[in-house]
């Protein structure tokens, strides 16, 4: 088997039609028997997972009781399937009917290729940064944090965290690769390990396709599959609840891929450039507009003075 397609679904039934028959369509263009689509169900409320065992006999089904998160779903999924390649997806994608073929061709056209990212674009059309990034450093996270990146989006130097000097529409290796849409080889992830499931949420992409690099594999951003990415999480950003995982998950990566003052500096940058964007929008007369900011800072404030316990 070629293709196995990974959904972790939580409380998304509004996205779940959409991702799923797009899914499937782009699976038929493999050929019978050549992929599957597996859904892993972490505890959803909203009556989804009986709905796609209802609806879609195709798919196999995998619940849990409770929210495991999305690392230690995919994980689970990841687990019982065969393809030799695996996709994670995020539920709330859309993929054209020949998303899989274009990259399964280009995946297998070089042995080298560990996993490969494509561009994503939001509901209204716009392009989204996160389809490709680099090494979260301490400057370069200080930078995307600050919104420091957008006037030179270009620079290596000012946006190294959303890997600016490689244009949207130009394939090329890059450092880390978004969980919405990874496609990874079966042998790399047997060889450096699935998701680290210490990532409830956020942050597991980022460890994964740095892992996924330091084992010999390359990473690979290809520009000629686009699919579409709602962005319909459920946790919001700005609230307290993500600033909360968020951090966590920064102080988990920090702690893991950086030495001791490294992981230190990573965590005050992102808090810095946290405030200095909240501080800039109320400057600029924006504060309504970007009132989640404001949240961001005041939350940070809290977390950096240890009242409130990531």
């Amino acid at each position: 088997m070629k293709l196995s397609v990974i959904v972790v679904s939580y409380n998304v039934k509004g996205y779940l039609s959409l991702c799923l028959d797009a899914a499937l369509v782009a699976m038929s263009r493999l050929g019978e028997g050549e992929s599957e689509l597996l859904v892993f169900d972490n505890a959803s409320d909203d009556g989804s997972a009986d709905w796609v065992l209802s609806n879609y006999p195709e798919v196999e089904l995998l619940r849990s009781d409770e929210n495991l998160g999305f690392s230690a779903g995919n994980n689970a999924a990841i687990r019982r399937s065969k393809g030799d390649w695996v996709l994670l997806l995020n539920p709330d994608t859309v993929v054209p009917e020949d998303t899989f073929e274009k990259v399964l061709a280009y995946a297998e056209s070089d042995p080298h290729i560990g996993a490969i990212g494509v561009p994503m674009f939001d509901g209204a059309g716009r392009w989204l940064p996160e389809s490709k990034r680099g090494m979260p450093t301490p400057w370069a996270s200080f930078c995307r944090m600050s919104g420091l990146w957008r006037f030179a989006p270009r620079s290596p130097t000012w946006n190294g965290y959303y890997f600016g000097h490689v244009a949207p529409d130009e394939t090329a290796p890059v450092e880390v690769l978004s969980g919405a849409f990874m496609w990874m080889r079966r042998a790399a992830l047997e060889e450096v390990g699935m998701l680290d499931e210490d990532f409830f949420m956020y942050g597991e992409d980022i460890d994964l396709s740095i892992r996924i690099l330091n084992g010999g594999w390359v990473n690979q951003y290809f520009s000629q599959a686009p699919i579409v990415h709602f962005k319909g999480e459920s946790t919001k950003k700005g609230s307290l609840s993500y600033v909360r995982v968020f951090h966590g998950a920064m102080r988990i990566f920090s702690e893991k891929h950086f030495a001791g003052g490294q992981a230190v500096a990573m965590r005050w940058m992102i808090r810095l450039g946290i405030q200095l964007r909240a501080v800039t929008a109320f400057v600029h007369g924006r504060l309504i507009r970007h009132a989640l900011s404001v949240v961001d800072a005041f939350s940070v404030g809290l977390i950096g003075w240890g009242m409130v316990r990531l």
